[in-house]
């Protein structure tokens, strides 16, 4: 297996387990969190989708489709391209406010599209230029790419594990 079939695998995980995570969710269930200051599972799904959108665009050098595509108005929010929820405060993450789970699943699909794109025609020298030089080591393009994922999935599974605290219906 190639890099780039491997990395077009582990980012090709995802979209089971964001599906998963929203499938047949009320707008309310998707912002119901299991305890003050707990995410929810329509804020961790966008969360891990603005973190894939905001640093891939930022590795090809393009706009964030958040910005270019009228995907926060079907979060309520404003298209500000460094608002990825890091460092949300409750009342931020409150404020994500997901139409519906297709919503979610769209922005999903639409930047992993553009992210296997840019997988595909990676080529493996390619991993070892520097996109970070702000940290101590810097920051490879390999590296980000590992980073996004592991970001990815883990948020993809606390949404799954929220999913299952929400109350019966």
């Amino acid at each position: 297996m190639d890099v780039n079939d491997l990395l077009i695998e582990t980012y090709g995980r995802l979209p089971d387990l964001v599906r998963s995570a929203v499938a047949g969710l009320t707008a309310d269930e998707l912002r119901w969190a299991p305890a003050v200051g707990a995410n929810p599972v329509g804020w961790l799904v966008w969360h891990l989708t603005r973190i894939q959108d905001h640093h891939v665009a930022d590795l090809l050098g393009e706009p964030q489709l958040w910005v270019t595509d009228d995907w926060a108005g079907r979060f309520g929010l404003p298209a500000d391209p460094d608002d990825t929820g890091y460092d949300h405060t409750p009342e931020q993450v409150a404020g994500v406010r997901p139409e519906s789970p297709q919503a979610l699943v769209e922005y999903h699909e639409a930047v992993l599209g553009r992210t296997r794109a840019f997988l595909a025609g990676l080529r493996p020298a390619e991993l070892d230029r520097v996109v970070d030089p702000a940290w101590d080591p810097p920051v490879t393009l390999g590296v980000r790419l590992v980073s996004v994922a592991d970001d990815g999935l883990q948020h993809a599974g606390q949404a799954g594990y929220v999913r299952g605290l929400l109350p019966r219906r």
